[in-house]
């Protein structure tokens, strides 16, 4: 196996035989998320290296357990954010997985069920069981894929649970980033009136006309701001930068809903916009198997693909530096095939 690992000390990385539910895939390309930025640089004093990071994984099927039945030899599939679960929690039961109040096996720095660490996508090869392995629907570009499997599934989540899919209605997207310009996409996928909040006006052409927004506002614009009070049904908020939620919770309307898919350093809010509006703040991480599935599915449908700079892995490190000011429309994705030999 070859990778790209993030060393500090010596320490081996191991990996597991072919297992009945197990799936091998050969990595075509993988995605860059910021999470990988947060590892490689040990941010949170929890990285365990060697780290290899990379979880908008794609490839080729070389291989199935005798216990597989979804996939064979010659597939295009993909891996997410997490490789194992309990599989026996509520959470798990409900499809939930990524919330298993057990155990949860994110893709990489993380300890599996053998007690080895896991290993991502900026590697030639995976193994994952087979439950944690979904389908590129037929003719769907893998690089493209990438990024679906984090950014992706990171807004479509929250979209459907609180039923953002409904034509007609309107939808507010702070922030135009790799997780943003998704929730673009998929906003008008559903037939919604699109809203894009930025702070750089330079974003304005690309969300219009690029991505299809039907209306671009300067967020830091006071009188643009106030001219949208209570018309937005919806907003999900992916702008990890501190920001004003009353502000934007004004913009909602009676029972509005505001999503939060970005990580600010923290949320501040008064009652006030909150209860006058019986609006309400809701998180959330990725998503499930079966609703990763088919937003796979419904990206294939409806012809949805993110915005890519595909990149080799030797660019990896320019990848972070740029990724960290903000240089990138809208996401990095490694031409593992073809760079990692």
């Amino acid at each position: 196996m070859t990778s790209l690992v993030f060393m500090e000390g010596n320490i081996a990385a191991s990996c597991r035989a072919v297992g009945s539910d197990d799936v091998s895939l050969k990595i075509t390309h993988c995605g860059v998320c910021y999470s990988d930025v947060i590892y490689t640089k040990n941010k949170h004093g929890d990285s365990m290296y060697p780290v290899v990071p990379g979880h908008e994984i794609v490839g080729i099927v070389t291989e199935v357990g005798g216990n597989v039945e979804r996939f064979k030899a010659g597939d295009h599939v993909a891996v997410g954010t997490y490789v194992n679960s309990c599989r026996d929690c509520e959470e798990c039961n409900e499809g939930l997985e990524v919330y298993c109040s057990k155990k949860l096996v994110p893709t990489y720095n993380s300890i599996d069920e053998d007690g080895t660490v896991t290993k991502g996508g900026y590697s030639n090869f995976i193994l994952v069981h087979q439950r944690y392995c979904f389908k590129i629907p037929d003719n769907y570009p893998l690089a493209s894929a990438a990024p679906l499997l984090c950014a992706g599934i990171t807004v479509y989540t929250p979209m459907m649970h609180h039923k953002m899919n409904q034509p007609g209605k309107r939808l507010g997207v702070v922030g135009l980033g790799g997780l943003g310009h998704m929730a673009v996409l998929f906003g008008k996928a559903f037939g919604l009136h699109v809203t894009v909040f930025s702070t750089s006006a330079s974003k304005k052409e690309e969300a219009l006309n690029l991505l299809g927004a039907d209306n671009f506002v300067l967020s830091n614009d006071e009188h643009q701001m106030k001219g949208l009070t209570r018309s937005l049904d919806f907003i999900v908020d992916s702008a990890s930068g501190d920001h004003s939620f009353d502000l934007y919770l004004s913009l909602l309307k009676t029972k509005g809903v505001l999503a939060l898919v970005g990580y600010p350093n923290e949320i501040k809010i008064t009652p006030h916009p909150l209860s006058s509006g019986m609006r309400s703040i809701s998180g959330s991480w990725t998503g499930g198997t079966r609703q990763t599935q088919e937003m796979l599915d419904f990206c294939g449908v409806h012809k949805i693909y993110p915005q890519i700079e595909i990149i080799p892995i030797q660019y990896a490190y320019e990848a972070f530096e740029r990724m960290m000011k903000n240089d990138v429309k809208y996401r990095f994705v490694i031409d593992i095939e073809n760079s990692l030999k």
